[in-house]
């Protein structure tokens, strides 16, 4: 056997203990404490135990302070293999955080314990992120348990805090341990993909949400004259908003959908009876946008928008950036990009290809600062639904794409 033909056979024997990581995993709900949750400790100390169990025993713990949970901290760890040479590391980032389940009726089970069915594993947290996470353990345990080592030192990183920015998380290690990461190094976040594992994201649009507060004059109902409609004027800057994607209207066939999208989506309540002019508003934007423009191109016409609606009805509008990003794209030719492709094509013969998204990724972060990443998995992408679920099959397949990128030259 060649020792990629003996690092697959330790993957596939070990899908029960895959299965088993899944279900220790989702037992120990790590929320955001914006969720209401304790955090990823809990969470974090398990899997450390675990790992040393299987072998790893090259472990980290970098955490970040934060008062709002009862350890007072979010861990993030990195365990390390040793490889034949550590001129660049071999990066694998998974985030140990999850989201809240959302209303339970939804599920057809118990959300922190995981149901295997039909080839799945259902569960909160099973694919985001835990396929990406025992993925990677499991494609650097068979080295361990085959006595080969990688060509090139890896780095499994398990985040915290990326389910609500990151500030604990990569922005935290990016920020305050400059030293962990070189700009020759391969960074490949298995955190999205496609069900057949062929596209490698490589772009991002930009990111910019907004809150939009319109303050009007309260009236009576029937006495629209004595009032400035803040509901009325919040509605013509939506529809006024949206029209942007008539104004930025390039393609980019990378990404799906190809153009920028400028999307009203929350509304918060105003009044409480039908007979009252609503002298105060409040709505949200989700604008995603193609990296061939910059923010502050978009910014310059929200804010001229905004001032004649302003005008027209007689209102102050204010606007507040909830979240704004913009990062450049991880060249196609790069060497994570080409040596990802390589290692899928060896494992299961697919011909990869990259793509951009429309989502936000800690790969943004990363590339701002010049970091090439890569964000790849197998998955039928229901991160954040009701019975989210992974294939099982797909945590083995992952694993053994990673043994082959691990194990080329």
């Amino acid at each position: 056997m060649t020792d990629f033909e003996k690092l697959r056979k330790s993957i596939n024997d070990n899908i029960p203990q895959m299965v088993s990581l899944e279900k220790l995993l989702t037992s120990i709900p790590a929320m955001a404490p914006e969720s209401g949750g304790e955090g990823e400790t809990k969470k974090c100390e398990q899997l450390e135990v675990y790992l040393h169990a299987i072998g790893m025993n090259k472990l980290e713990r970098i955490d970040a302070k934060d008062s709002r949970v009862p350890s007072g901290i979010r861990p993030n760890l990195i365990a390390t293999i040793d490889g034949e040479s550590d001129d660049y590391n071999i990066w694998i980032m998974a985030h140990l955080d999850v989201v809240p389940p959302g209303d339970l009726k939804m599920w057809d089970s118990d959300p922190w314990t995981v149901v295997e069915k039909d080839g799945k594993l259902i569960g909160r947290g099973v694919e985001d992120n835990q396929q990406g996470l025992v993925s990677g353990v499991f494609a650097a345990k068979a080295f361990i348990d085959n006595n080969i080592k990688p060509k090139h030192t890896v780095k499994l990183l398990f985040m915290a805090d990326e389910e609500f920015g990151s500030e604990y998380g990569i922005k935290f290690l990016l920020r305050e341990h400059k030293e962990l990461f070189s700009k020759d190094d391969l960074i490949l976040i298995p955190d999205g993909g496609d069900p057949k594992g062929e596209t490698i994201e490589v772009a991002e649009k930009n990111i910019l949400w907004l809150k939009l507060h319109t303050k009007g004059q309260q009236s009576h109902g029937s006495m629209p004259d004595k009032g400035r409609n803040a509901f009325l004027a919040g509605c013509e800057l939506a529809l006024r908003l949206n029209d942007l994607e008539n104004v930025f209207n390039k393609r980019d066939e990378m990404f799906t959908p190809c153009y920028s999208t400028f999307q009203p989506t929350k509304k918060e309540a105003n009044v409480q009876t039908v007979n009252i002019i609503p002298g105060d508003d409040i709505f949200y934007m989700d604008c995603r946008i193609l990296p061939c423009y910059t923010i502050a191109e978009v910014r310059k016409v929200v804010d001229e928008r905004v001032a004649e609606i302003a005008k027209k009805y007689g209102v102050e509008i204010d606007v507040e950036e909830l979240q704004h990003q913009e990062s450049p794209a991880t060249p196609a030719d790069a060497p994570v990009v080409k040596k990802l492709a390589a290692a899928i094509k060896t494992a299961h013969g697919i011909d990869a290809r990259p793509i951009g998204i429309g989502g936000g990724t800690v790969g943004a972060e990363l590339r701002t600062l010049g970091y090439n990443a890569a964000i790849w998995s197998t998955m039928d992408e229901v991160c954040h639904q009701p019975n989210e679920y992974c294939w099982i099959k797909n945590i083995a397949k992952d694993a053994e794409t990673l043994a082959a990128l691990f194990i080329a030259e």
